[in-house]
């Protein structure tokens, strides 16, 4: 889990890509949240 890794934020950061964990439109990020829980509090 770092700069390396292309499954990870970091390493999708490092690499200038997009995915799950990056993903590109605000919409799909809140449609992540939820569905892993992090909007709940």
């Amino acid at each position: 889990m770092g700069k390396g890794d292309l499954k990870s934020k970091r390493g999708k950061i490092n690499r200038g890509t997009f995915g799950a964990s990056r993903p590109k439109k605000e919409a799909n990020r809140k449609t992540r949240k939820a569905k892993l829980g992090l909007d709940k509090k």
